[in-house]
């Protein structure tokens, strides 16, 4: 009996010191975890210029492009009560500005406007009415917007075309037209089914040898056919036919604005090792955001040399309506927000994001319950959103010093005088911290970011803290505005970017 108080004591003692040796070597460990992910995270050392270069953004760079049959689904078939949440999505991609919207794609070369004892031909599917003639109006009314507007080039009808825009003329007005377009990708006329006839045969909308010489011999008997308006063109989709851009704009004195359009990602790539292959990480690519600016550069000069713009007229991540499960995550919002700017960087004047309801990469969709919309906002929206905070109307490029690699740095000097430095890690994986130099690195600036649970989530955005939620009835963020102050320490900004994630700087 005596001895087992000692027996007590003794493994009590043990235990405490068990306790002690757990507990050193717990912390010790941590620490170590901790020294290990700090040693982990790449620094990198930017330094913004203080000299302007570039052009200056001009107003209404980011629109929209909207398929012919689709508006209805967005506006609502009632001019006296266009979709409101529609209006300010759109008015939030450009504050203050015009925007420009362009009505094409795939259903410009199935859409007319119906005339009496004209039949057309069996692509022809989609009639424009008086109804869609006065709601578009009053959409573009309520935005201030100036419209592109497609025109069927593949029926081969110079007089049906002539029709449709002497009506959309008519019935949406000059003021809202920044110009029309004739035909939509007809370097794929040869390529792609126009339709199908009764008996299942395919029917192209021009023959497999339809070239260059060919469209711009169409392009000049259709535009002598319509009402003196500017012009925009040749709406190409792919480079091939570019090389005779030049022959083309001395032909068409007409055309004001040249027009491509641009996916770097195609559902028809079948193979998984193409870099076109429809995935997150070819999305994330330099070769897709980069990459693409850098093959329509050359063609953007020319258009510039002959002192005519250059629009990317309809873009977006992957071609043929999108990918699910790549256009719809939040890889999408890093990739439009670096492909904007890479395009701004080699002249582009704007860009028009392509939309149609059910596609996997529209940046928003509607649903209208007792006469009232909501919105569901996909992740691509809050990209173009960024963009356009991070690069006002009025603002101008300035210099980047920073190394290559998966941190994006952008920085622009706005008409405000503000300084705005936006910062894209679309490494999945790896966070960044960033020593970062300005021009006046001694003012304290602030900090907003654009995050989500991962490049692959389809929903929990945030920008600057705020979210659209599921869905949004008014088509603006909610939430508290979360702004983080910083200041520099010898001369620089210290940012952290956690992987898959933006941030905007604005001193």
């Amino acid at each position: 009996m005596p001895l087992r108080p000692v027996r007590i004591l003794a493994l009590g003692a043990l235990a405490a010191v068990l306790l002690v040796a757990w507990l050193t070597f717990g912390l010790a460990h941590e620490s170590g975890a901790a020294a290990d992910a700090a040693a982990a995270t790449p620094i990198v050392s930017a330094s913004v210029g203080g000299s302007p270069l570039g052009q200056t953004m001009p107003s209404g760079f980011v629109g929209l492009s909207v398929e012919y049959k689709a508006l209805h689904q967005y506006t609502g078939r009632d001019p006296r009560a266009v979709n409101p949440v529609l209006e300010q999505l759109v008015k939030n991609l450009a504050p203050g500005q015009s925007p420009v919207l362009r009505i094409g794609g795939d259903s410009a070369d199935w859409t007319w406007w119906p005339a009496r004892g004209v039949i057309p031909k069996g692509g022809v599917s989609y009639a424009l009415t008086k109804g869609w003639l006065r709601t578009t109006k009053a959409l573009a009314a309520e935005l201030h917007a100036k419209l592109i507007l497609d025109l069927n080039l593949a029926a081969n009808r110079p007089s049906l075309s002539a029709a449709e825009a002497h009506a959309l003329v008519q019935g949406i007005g000059k003021r809202y037209i920044s110009a029309l377009e004739i035909g939509n990708e007809p370097d794929l006329y040869g390529v792609f089914a126009w339709y199908r006839d009764r008996l299942g045969h395919v029917v192209h909308a021009r023959g497999q040898h339809y070239d260059m010489k060919s469209f711009t011999a169409d392009y000049s008997r259709f535009r002598a056919a319509l009402p003196q308006m500017s012009l925009i063109g040749p709406s190409f989709s792919a480079l091939t036919w570019m090389s005779g851009l030049t022959k083309f704009l001395k032909a068409e004195k007409s055309v004001k604005t040249v027009s491509q359009h641009r996916y770097p990602l195609h559902n028809s790539t079948t193979d998984p090792t193409n870099d076109t292959y429809p995935t997150i990480a070819n999305l994330l690519a330099d070769s897709s955001s980069a990459g693409i600016a850098q093959e329509v550069a050359p063609y953007v000069r020319t258009a510039h040399s002959r002192k005519l713009n250059f629009r990317v007229d309809e873009m977006n991540s992957v071609s043929g309506s999108g990918h699910a499960g790549v256009s719809d995550t939040f890889a999408s919002a890093l990739w439009v927000l670096d492909t904007l700017f890479n395009l701004a960087n080699v002249g582009v004047q704007g860009v028009n994001v392509h939309t149609l309801p059910g596609a996997a990469y529209q940046p928003f969709s509607f649903s209208q319950t007792d006469g009232k919309w909501q919105a569901a906002v996909t992740p691509e929206y809050y990209g173009m959103l960024l963009f356009a905070q991070a690069f006002p109307s009025g603002a101008r490029l300035l210099p980047v010093n920073a190394p290559a690699g998966s941190l994006k740095i952008w920085a622009t000097k706005g008409a405000d005088g503000k300084t705005r430095v936006i910062l894209i890690n679309k490494s999945p994986t790896t966070p960044v911290s960033v020593q970062l130099n300005l021009p006046n690195s001694t003012a304290p600036a602030t900090l907003g970011r654009l995050t989500a649970p991962s490049v692959s989530s389809t929903s929990g955005v945030t920008l600057n803290g705020q979210t659209f939620g599921d869905e949004t009835s008014t088509g603006t963020p909610t939430g508290s505005e979360q702004l983080q102050r910083v200041t520099p320490a010898g001369g620089e900004y210290s940012i952290d970017v956690p992987a898959g994630s933006a941030a905007l700087l604005t001193q």
